[in-house]
């Protein structure tokens, strides 16, 4: 009696289950896209239908399948099916569906599969507590994730997996997928008589951005929203999509993938004087709510290595962007960032600066820390003048020029060049101007001092 009562409780909840969930292929005659991992002869797709299916994370963007196949992968082969949610899910949890796993196999000989949903979010304790049982086998793992595994997954518990790589479904496999929703009778919205405009089914492909879920979940909202006319036909209009969707599905995580991925897309496109890739990469950011000052600092960091001493004006530029953004906040502090980002986009490039630093560091690093040249330092007491600070410095305004050729490095690094100025913009003049020093420098080095002067 009481399985009785639980079968129906499940098919309860079935029914009332969206459409995204009851739309779950049970074959993969209806599993939609990862040919590359599921297709006919590949490893993956034999192992499950063989019923020997290997520990594996299963790495891929929002919609794009992970719990489906998880699913999938239970219904088709003999193993228990235990899924378990990394969000809501403590050690305490993970023993019990362990110690049932263990009790069960060696019972009814039958395999558990342990499904951890955004396993990512699982600490290292937690991921230590299944280590040793996915090694033994008391239970097969299957993970998934939209973060990067090789970051996200303790590295002894991922050298027992496998890794498959989910693609973002194409607007093909979403049509189809939407297709057959409105076609299904049982698991879908067949007896709502629901069809959608060519425009309104376009539009809900391409908001969907290849996140199935979004798509079924709209589609349910459209045609429940739209009155049937005198024949009992609900047909779904653009306005219906429109205002079921609001807002695009963007794929972002302010703290995962894609957000290091796209600030690498936008940083490298003003990097590369492509304003137009960079325009849009900055809205990708600021249509997905990225923290605006994030998008601020790096425009600064950029400013000062990408385009440097080819342009000056870059970093002020960005600083006032910074700044602006502060002041006024969003939506308005996109517009400065806008500008700075065309500014920094198309101005000249250069990283000399940049190199240079990094050059000096290294020897800073590396070499012996000499002291400081006598006649660089400060004589502020008659001691020091005594012991011979100061002397032999050269007050750069007291020479034709205001440039006085001194050895202003340490001995061992006395022909060192750290900065070497590129032919781009401003800085050809600066190239010019420090091409003349460097000869005023040759020839006057070894010369003899002047003591005029006391600007230190």
């Amino acid at each position: 009696m009481t399985d009785l009562f639980e079968r129906r409780a499940r098919e309860m909840l079935g029914q009332e289950a969206p459409l995204a969930a009851r739309m779950r292929p049970r074959g993969f005659d209806e599993f939609a896209g990862q040919e590359h991992i599921l297709g006919q002869g590949r490893v993956l797709r034999r192992s499950i239908e063989s019923d020997h299916v290997p520990s594996m994370i299963l790495w891929g963007p929002p919609g794009s399948g992970k719990t489906t196949l998880a699913h999938l992968i239970s219904g088709i082969t003999q193993a228990h099916f235990a899924p378990v949610s990394a969000v809501t899910a403590g050690v305490a949890d993970l023993r019990k569906l362990i110690d049932a796993a263990r009790e069960r196999r060696g019972m009814h000989g039958r395999r558990t599969l342990l499904f951890v949903d955004e396993i990512h979010r699982f600490n290292r304790a937690q991921q230590d507590v299944i280590l040793p049982h996915v090694e033994e086998g008391a239970v097969t793992l299957i993970g998934a994730t939209t973060e990067n595994p090789s970051f996200e997954v303790v590295a002894p518990l991922l050298s027992r997996c496998r890794v498959f790589t989910l693609s973002a479904l194409t607007d093909e496999d979403v049509a189809a997928i939407v297709e057959r929703a409105l076609a299904d009778d049982e698991r879908g919205i067949g007896e709502l008589r629901a069809s959608l405009a060519e425009d309104a089914m376009r539009h809900l492909v391409t908001m969907a951005n290849g996140d199935a879920r979004a798509a079924l979940n709209a589609l349910e909202l459209s045609a429940s929203a739209t009155e049937p006319d005198a024949n009992g036909e609900r047909h779904v209009t653009l306005a219906t999509v429109e205002d079921a969707l609001q807002h695009r599905s963007i794929l972002y995580d302010k703290s995962g993938d894609q957000h290091y991925d796209t600030i690498s897309a936008f940083i490298k496109s003003v990097r590369g004087s492509d304003p137009d890739a960079a325009v849009y990469w900055l809205s990708r950011m600021i249509e997905a709510g990225e923290d605006p000052m994030f998008i601020a600092r790096r425009l600064v960091i950029l400013a000062a290595e990408d385009v440097g001493m080819a342009d000056p004006q870059g970093l002020p530029v960005a600083v006032a962007a910074q700044q602006a953004v502060h002041l006024i906040g969003m939506p308005e502090g996109a517009i400065p960032l806008a500008e700075a980002t065309v500014y920094l986009a198309t101005a000249p490039k250069s990283n000399s600066a940049y190199m240079a630093l990094n050059r000096a560091r290294e020897d800073a690093r590396q070499t012996r820390n000499e002291p400081v040249p006598l006649h660089l330092r400060n004589a502020v007491t008659s001691l020091m003048r005594a012991q011979g600070y100061a002397k032999g410095y050269r007050y750069a305004h007291d020479y034709a020029g205001n440039f006085a050729p001194m050895d202003n490095l340490p001995p061992s690094l006395a022909d060192r060049r750290y900065y070497v100025p590129g032919n781009q913009g401003y800085e050809r003049a600066v190239a010019q101007r420090l091409s003349e020093w460097w000869d005023e420098y040759r020839e006057g080095r070894g010369g003899p001092d002047s003591a005029a002067g006391a600007g230190e």
